[in-house]
């Protein structure tokens, strides 16, 4: 039996094993890959790798850590978890059933995608799906949200006050009826395109336009610097939402040392309620959830 088994190998869940290594607990990390959504970044023709912020560098040395300890790790995909007695029970997709004192879920989300012509190839090369990471990068650059929520409001709203111009295309005027989206409707450098559906993203090497069809039915091409797809984020929470207290979106739900209402299970980064989706916020997270469990599982050691 594990004294803990860590789902999920992004920065939550990397930084969380390692501190749990640190402890001397009997921990192994269940992920299909190291790194998580830090393989990609955003690749635009005017920024150089200096200019950028990233948490990119500390998750790599959490990441190369943990690469030569092949005992602390399974490329495997945790499918459900159960009580079982005092302990808990992981189920994998390759069948196996993992015993442990203590689970950190830190499996993040997944993006919501239009699932249109273009969008896989120049996703990170001038399209991306995280408007709070890249937004600095587009002062005096023009740019399209798309989007029919909260995130694309919030999105275009941070773009606004930096890019030289915004268009938010979104279904309805629903999201609008807010103190944002009233400011937003009355800005000089915000367009917003209504119940307009998009057809195909266009590019050379970069993303550089948009093909969109209007309510009529006509066609109708945009360019832009940037293009950002803030639909909505997805938690990868389905493994524990029979234990756990999920909120309105499914995100888990934690207390400020990352413990869910079961004891012995914890959570962090994207998967939880924690506010700001950031690696370096999901890296703080990870490792006040191993703290969380090492006091957990103390008296058992």
């Amino acid at each position: 039996m594990y004294d803990l088994i860590v789902v999920g190998g992004g920065p939550a869940g990397l930084t969380a094993t390692a501190y749990a290594i640190r402890k001397r607990l009997n921990v192994l990390m269940l992920t299909k890959d190291l790194g998580g959504k830090t393989q990609y970044r955003l690749a635009l023709p005017w920024i150089q790798d200096y200019q950028v912020i990233r948490g990119l560098e500390t998750v790599n040395k959490f990441r190369s850590e943990l690469e030569y300890l092949e005992f602390a790790r399974k490329l495997d995909t945790a499918e459900n978890v159960e009580t079982e007695g005092d302990h808990f029970v992981v189920a994998t997709r390759s069948g196996e059933k993992l015993e442990t004192k203590a689970v950190i879920i830190a499996t993040g989300t997944r993006q919501v995608r239009l699932g249109v012509p273009g969008e896989k190839e120049f996703t990170m090369r001038g399209l991306c799906y995280s408007t709070l990471s890249y937004a600095p990068l587009f002062i005096d650059k023009t740019t399209i949200v798309f989007g029919d929520g909260d995130l694309a409001l919030r999105s275009s709203g941070e773009l606004a006050t930096v890019a030289m111009h915004v268009t938010l295309v979104c279904k309805g005027a629903g999201i609008l009826n807010t103190p944002l989206g009233k400011k937003l409707s009355s800005a000089k450098n915000v367009t917003i395109l209504k119940d307009h559906e998009v057809v195909e993203f266009k590019g050379d090497e970069f993303a550089e336009g948009v093909v969109l069809k209007d309510p009529a039915g006509k066609t109708v091409e945009l360019r832009a610097d940037g293009m950002f797809i803030e639909m909505a984020l997805t938690p990868m929470s389905q493994m524990v939402a029979e234990l756990v207290k999920l909120d309105e979106r499914g995100r888990i739900i934690v207390d400020c040392a990352n413990r869910t209402n079961v004891p012995g299970i914890f959570a962090a980064g994207d998967v939880t309620d924690t506010f700001a989706e950031q690696v370096l916020v999901a890296v703080g997270e990870g490792a006040k959830a191993a703290l969380s469990a090492y006091d957990y599982l103390l008296p058992t050691l």
